[in-house]
């Protein structure tokens, strides 16, 4: 009997959480749909943005998305293609998806990558850490938002 009413509890507590309940791993400030200024000050770099997107071992966003004339050998289709996504979005909005796509929608299969709590299935050497540093989202930040991109 306590293991179900410790279980309801726990499914009434996390519906019941207030929006703000969303924590990122540093203090952002949202507006709308966006996260208006860079993750702890950091500027980035679109050059290394491109590694960041590539890269298995960081954000490898490229198994899931797509960006025309991206010279890579496997591009994916689970995600919306992102070419030209600085024209269609803001710098805020992109560092938001990319931060906590789950704050603005609950149900997406994107990860949000800049969390350290309330996250499932995360290896003991990567608990109490975001999925990607403040510095790889502003560097993927500068490389979506660029022209090349």
């Amino acid at each position: 009997m306590r293991v179900v009413l410790g279980c309801a509890m726990s499914i009434w507590l996390a519906a019941c959480q207030p929006d703000d309940a969303y924590q990122f791993a540093s203090d952002v400030e949202v507006e709308g749909d966006a996260i208006v200024r860079s993750l702890e000050g950091k500027a980035g770099n679109a050059e290394r943005g491109l590694t960041v997107f590539t890269d298995r071992d960081q954000g490898h966003c490229v198994l899931c998305h797509a960006i025309e004339g991206l010279d890579v050998e496997f591009q994916g289709d689970v995600g919306p293609p992102l070419t030209h996504l600085g024209d269609r979005l803001t710098e805020g909005q992109i560092r938001m998806r990319i931060a906590g796509a789950q704050k603005i929608w609950p149900e997406t299969v994107m990860p949000s990558y800049y969390r350290k709590h309330g996250l499932n299935r995360v290896g003991r050497e990567y608990l109490g850490e975001p999925a990607l540093s403040a510095q790889q989202i502003e560097d993927l930040v500068a490389y979506l938002s660029s022209p090349k991109a």
